[in-house]
């Protein structure tokens, strides 16, 4: 029997708890498409941490919340990466999470492998402007040079018409394009993370 995927959102809205996040909407929709799949799921509202510093050490120590943050998702097997679009680009929280991932480079299981090897990782975007796109090949990049995989179609996305603002979260239902990439990309990724738990990349 396969063993229990586990999923871990990190919502990298700039709005904290308890306000309203167009992000956390996708990703609420994602951690219900996962759990329909057998994947128990949680969310991180990075912002909602204090201190989460600026760097690329795994611990920039003097109060660095990050390493918690770290410790989650070495835990999970897929990682749900969500960030809105301001002026064109990830959330500052977003780049952040990016930059402190870099140390995972560094830190090597057994086998020599970075830690980040065999974890799978999907991205979701919203916003009310242009850069979904863009937005999700510079996350894919550097998810992938960490060492996470990236599953096929592993990309969400919603932006309305350019100069005509409305969020994600004010909408009455989803729409139906949105709904079938959330599953597409849900469904590809628990099914890449079931082969990868199975079978691991090669060491050194």
């Amino acid at each position: 029997m396969d063993t229990p995927l586990k999923a871990l959102v990190l919502n990298c809205t700039l709005k904290p708890s308890p306000g309203a996040s167009s992000t956390d909407v996708i990703t609420d929709q994602l951690l219900a498409e996962l759990d329909s799949h057998g994947v128990a799921g949680e969310t991180i509202r990075v912002v909602d941490y204090d201190d989460v510093k600026p760097g690329v050490e795994a611990d920039m120590g003097h109060g660095d919340q990050f390493p918690e943050i770290l410790e989650r998702i070495k835990a999970a097997d897929i990682l749900v990466f969500g960030t809105p679009t301001w002026v064109g680009h990830m959330s500052s929280v977003a780049q952040r999470v990016l930059e402190r991932l870099d140390s995972a480079l560094s830190e090597t299981d057994e086998a020599g492998r970075p830690i980040m090897f065999g974890k799978v990782a999907i991205v979701a975007v919203v916003g009310n402007e242009d850069g979904a796109h863009k937005i999700i090949a510079d996350a894919f990049q550097g998810l992938n040079d960490i060492g996470f995989t990236i599953p096929a179609q592993g990309g969400t996305y919603w932006n309305h018409e350019a100069m005509n603002p409305k969020d994600y979260k004010d909408l009455e239902e989803t729409p139906a394009a949105v709904a079938a990439t959330n599953k597409t990309a849900t469904t590809n990724a628990v099914h890449l993370a079931r082969q990868l738990s199975q079978a691991q990349y090669p060491g050194n």
